[in-house]
């Protein structure tokens, strides 16, 4: 990771460009998953905050929330699942496949049942030399980058990147404390991978709700995971959980019900490398 170079990155391109490539992904769209109740999320563009304020003053897109969105903060807001089916599209080289939790579907009088097969969306159309770079380097954040310790011995190669993702805004100077903030409103951890690298079976993505970095704590649980699936080991013991706030040194509201609506986005500052 390296916020200054996407802070330049996401400059050049511009909110445009930026919109339409990711939201190609599944960024602001629903899934199609076969259950309801799904959230859209947010994925941030001139035209949505037209959309999102009634305000004039607030409709207004500023090149700083351009910014922002090139490291993943601002009005950024998704799913896990959209993450999921992200990462799941990079793996297999552009083509997107709608998420299904129903494996068959029985008919009740006759018991005949009928598999759900995998069901191709769309294709993206994406330069190959493009692919290989980004899959390269998630390659290197599971082999010496973040997540090294927690695949380290692995028994097969994975890609995958790690993740922090701001639960409230900060206000402008004010530096996050994990020691001084209640546990509620503490940072998630975030992870998304597949494997093997090579010839892709599972993708994922993995929060971790309060937790921190995603290296810490998203990665390890990514790799048990991964180890059951393609190698069958079970997790012998629990992984450790993330400690308790005994005392907490603040007070805030409490939070409302889930919506796709994100909270307002904090000023682009400096991020950990995770």
């Amino acid at each position: 990771s390296c916020d200054t170079y996407y802070y330049m990155l996401a400059n050049d391109l511009g909110i445009d460009n930026i919109a339409r490539f990711i939201g190609q992904f599944g960024f602001g769209s629903r899934t199609g998953i076969d259950i309801e109740g799904e959230f859209v999320g947010v994925l941030p563009s001139p035209e949505w905050k037209i959309k999102r304020f009634k305000n004039p003053a607030q409709q207004r897109w500023f090149p700083g929330e351009t910014i922002s969105v090139g490291i993943g903060q601002g009005y950024n807001s998704y799913t896990p699942l959209q993450l999921a089916q992200a990462v799941a599209t990079l793996a297999n080289d552009g083509v997107m496949f709608r998420p299904h939790l129903v494996d068959y579907i029985e008919n009740p009088i006759t018991g005949e049942r009928t598999r759900v097969e995998p069901e191709a969306s769309k294709t993206i159309a994406l330069k190959a030399r493009n692919l290989e770079i980004v899959k390269h380097a998630m390659v290197g954040v599971n082999k010496e980058g973040t997540a090294a310790r927690s695949f380290a011995g692995a028994g097969y190669v994975s890609a995958g990147k790690t993740g922090t993702a701001q639960v409230v805004a900060l206000k402008q100077g004010e530096k996050y404390s994990e020691a001084t903030v209640l546990e509620h409103l503490r940072d998630h951890a975030l992870f998304i991978a597949f494997a093997p690298a090579e010839n892709p079976r599972i993708a994922l993505a993995v929060l971790v709700e309060n937790a921190g970095f995603g290296a810490r704590a998203a990665a390890p649980v990514a790799r048990k995971v991964l180890d059951y699936y393609l190698l069958g080991k079970r997790v012998e013991k629990p992984i450790e959980p993330v400690k308790r706030t005994e005392k907490p040194a603040a007070h805030a509201p409490a939070l409302g019900e889930p919506t796709d609506e994100p909270a307002e986005p904090a000023p682009a500052g400096d991020e950990a490398n995770d």
